[in-house]
């Protein structure tokens, strides 16, 4: 049975693309070649499955008050158990958890991400191995970010999040991969280019390996 890699996060994972001059198809998601995780698949070979659970707005734990089922943590054991058997979760989120409405702080962001790590390790969805968590701290919102439904701080609150992560994945015993690096647009600050995509797929067809 091939290496299942189940990636799990927001519109980054998704493949939401802010520019579409940027996106060869010229739409609002970045195509199969384009995005991370198909990207990621392409890298890695046929001995590996490379999954996607990707959706804009999706938080680590909190619940919006706008667009419901938004939040990982609810969705969570009926995720994993809908892929089982699972080899490495991948968890990319973080960015949609800095939002005003929110009002959580980086620290608060990396709490709940420690409440959703505890319970993906809880669902029955690791076969006969250890549960198997990489932790991926999106890069950070840009300078020049604005964003009424976002609202304020976000820059702020987000620059933050990347150490808070890496403090909670050592804890749990998860892996720990910071994106910041790979490229955002200039137009929302807050959504990977098409070059982003490749330098985080680099990134995790180097790292994956080694986890598995």
């Amino acid at each position: 049975m091939k290496k299942h890699v189940l990636c799990l996060g927001d519109s980054n994972t998704h493949g939401y693309c802010a520019d579409p001059t940027d996106c060869a198809d010229g739409g609002i998601r970045f195509n199969e070649e384009e995005r991370w995780t198909c990207r990621l698949q392409t890298a890695l070979g046929s001995d590996y499955f490379v999954t996607e659970e990707g959706l804009s707005g999706r938080t680590t734990v909190f619940v919006d008050p706008i667009h419901e089922s938004m939040d990982a943590l609810s969705a969570a054991y009926a995720l994993l158990k809908s892929h089982e058997v699972i080899d490495l979760l991948i968890i990319m989120l973080g960015t949609n958890d800095v939002k005003e409405r929110f009002g959580a702080n980086a620290a608060c962001i990396a709490a709940g991400l420690e409440r959703l790590i505890l319970k993906c390790k809880s669902v029955d969805c690791w076969g006969a191995k250890a549960p198997n968590i990489l932790v991926v701290a999106p890069p950070r919102i840009k300078e020049g970010f604005h964003d009424p439904v976002m609202g304020e701080g976000c820059v702020e609150r987000s620059a933050g999040v990347a150490e808070q992560f890496r403090v909670i994945a050592e804890r749990q015993g998860a892996h720990f991969l910071d994106a910041e690096g790979c490229e955002f647009n200039r137009i929302d600050f807050m959504h990977l280019t098409r070059h982003g995509h490749a330098q985080l797929a680099e990134k995790l067809a180097e790292l994956v390996p080694t986890l598995l």
